[in-house]
């Protein structure tokens, strides 16, 4: 790998994760509003995420008039970047807790553990490591992470086959377990948000941290 430095404005990649979360989010992380017709609450109302306090919540409209295949897309799309967020969210803690790869990211000596934790280690990462990353998110999103046979039983059904004991599970064990997944995808995605806002705007992206007296940077 080279070691050189990639020219990354941070400020402009947060604004644009900013934007792809929520737009991401927004069809199904959310009661109707008032004046919106009941064709997409009477459709929608016994899907998976459709949870008490809120119930069902699309106040961007994305639903209206909408069809089963077109909510399937949108879901689709909530799962797969609430399953992102949590790996982002799990990094996040597990590098600024202190844990690192052993080793170096590249033959220069660049140690894993001398990168910054969140959106200002992508100036410490060599530019052709950066390539490489993408160039990997990218065969997983075309070839692998991806309802390869298009035998999927529901939105975001990646198994092509490997069941993982799925197949054991009761139907009712099987919706709690979507229903967990989809809650703690959609907390992840606020969350990796929040630690990206804070970060630009106090440079500590555990401000709960820091208000208690234990910063950590």
């Amino acid at each position: 790998l080279r070691t050189t430095k990639p020219i990354i404005n941070p400020i402009i990649t947060m604004k644009l994760a900013i934007l792809t979360t929520l737009a991401a989010s927004a069809a199904a992380f959310a009661p109707s509003k008032v004046a919106q017709t009941s064709t997409a609450l009477n459709a929608f109302n016994s899907e998976l995420g459709v949870q008490e306090p809120l119930g069902f919540w699309d106040p961007l409209g994305l639903l209206d008039n909408a069809d089963q295949d077109r909510f399937d897309r949108l879901r689709y799309v909530e799962v797969k970047h609430g399953r992102v967020a949590m790996l982002a969210v799990a990094g996040h803690v597990t590098t600024s807790s202190g844990h690192f790869l052993a080793g170096n990211i590249d033959y220069s000596g660049t140690a894993f553990s001398t990168i910054k934790t969140g959106i200002a280690g992508l100036g410490d990462i060599p530019q052709s490591g950066l390539l490489q990353m993408i160039a990997f998110v990218g065969f997983l999103e075309i070839f692998v992470m991806k309802d390869v046979k298009g035998n999927g039983e529901f939105p975001g059904d990646f198994r092509n086959g490997i069941d993982f004991g799925w197949s054991g599970y009761s139907e009712e064990e099987k919706m709690e377990k979507r229903a967990i997944e989809l809650n703690q995808g959609r907390a992840a995605q606020m969350g990796i948000l929040g630690l990206m806002v804070h970060e630009q705007l106090g440079g500590d992206p555990y401000i709960i941290n820091s208000l208690l007296g234990y910063p950590t940077v």
